[in-house]
């Protein structure tokens, strides 16, 4: 989804719209999920936004 949001964009997608996508209800658990993603050096964010996030 972020990939895809990012080529479509030129940036990701909110937290909402992409909880929203995804079926989740909770902003937190996709937050969460972002989070993890970052520690593990699968996205980087360019600022404090997700949506400035980009895939390494």
């Amino acid at each position: 989804m972020i990939r895809r949001s990012i080529q479509d964009r030129g940036e990701a997608m909110s937290v909402r719209e992409l909880a929203r996508e995804v079926g989740m209800r909770s902003t937190a658990s996709v937050a969460y999920h972002l989070a993890n993603l970052e520690k593990r050096g699968a996205l980087v964010r360019d600022g404090r936004s997700w949506q400035t996030c980009r895939l390494t």
